[in-house]
């Protein structure tokens, strides 16, 4: 058995949740842990051989209460070969609507048997005080706890039944639109990040989009598509990405006021 811990995580939160259930299933079971991280555009070339007797762990965020709609036909090629899965989503603070079961339906679809799944609240890409710190020391002892039960249940025989979670099947009830608390719709989708005085050229910003959609030879020219998921922006080690859009600065306000509370994780196992 080799446990797998795979995800798409452009700010770090996502791995940071699926690696703390895969290391403690790892110490549980007596099993290796593998690490594939496809955030890259490189990554999403291969997927990695599974095993039927494996066990995988295998997270994304949510975007717009889905799964990122960018990552819909790299995962139309993975394969499971009947391996045990844990679907697993973060979602910024807010909800994490369809993504859930949008996820388990792609891994049950592609071989893989789900067996247990998750939500977990993280900091929102956007924000450094909407879901501040999260996943924090109470967030990954709720993982553990969540990775012991999965472990308990592996002493029993396991049915064929796929993990049932909320949310609405078969379409997913759509992309959320961003809105305000009037109900009013704020379209962000065009908006990118632009670059401040205080930027010393090293290029991460450029390694770490997931989209590869930032010009190596010129950081301020966008190539590409931009997904808003900040890593360029939360990584940057000046702080010289920003956003000045109007739209988007008032829907980010508006999340963090909306949003004060701290959203609780959901966790979910196949009868």
């Amino acid at each position: 058995m080799k446990i797998w811990s795979i995800f798409f995580s452009p700010t770090g939160t996502t791995k940071k949740v699926v690696a703390s259930i895969s290391r403690e299933l790892s110490m549980l079971l007596g099993a290796s842990v593998e690490e594939y991280d496809f955030t890259l555009p490189s990554a999403r070339e291969n997927f990695p051989d599974i095993d039927e007797g494996d066990i995988v762990v295998f997270g994304t965020p949510t975007y717009a209460g889905r799964v990122p709609n960018v990552l819909l036909k790299y995962l139309d090629t993975i394969e499971g070969n009947g391996a045990l899965a844990v679907p697993v989503v973060t979602f910024g603070n807010r909800n994490f609507d369809n993504s859930l079961i949008e996820l388990r339906d792609i891994l049950q679809n592609h071989n893989f048997r789900t067996i247990a799944a998750a939500a977990c609240s993280c900091e929102h890409s956007f924000s450094h005080y909407l879901g501040l710190g999260r996943p924090d020391a109470k967030d990954i002892d709720e993982l553990t706890e969540f990775a012991d039960s999965i472990a308990a249940m592996l002493d029993k025989p396991l049915s064929a039944a796929t993990v049932e979670v909320d949310g609405i099947p078969e379409n997913y009830g759509g992309y959320y639109k961003p809105q305000d608390r009037h109900g009013n719709h704020i379209d962000i989708r065009k908006v990118t990040p632009k670059v401040g005085k205080a930027c010393i050229n090293c290029g991460l910003c450029a390694r770490v989009c997931p989209m590869g959609s930032i010009d190596f030879n010129d950081i301020t020219k966008m190539q590409g598509i931009c997904i808003k998921c900040c890593a360029c922006y939360k990584l940057c080690p000046t702080s010289s990405r920003y956003f000045d859009d109007e739209g988007y600065l008032y829907h980010k306000k508006e999340l963090e006021d909306m949003y004060k509370r701290r959203a609780s994780n959901s966790f979910y196992f196949a009868k």
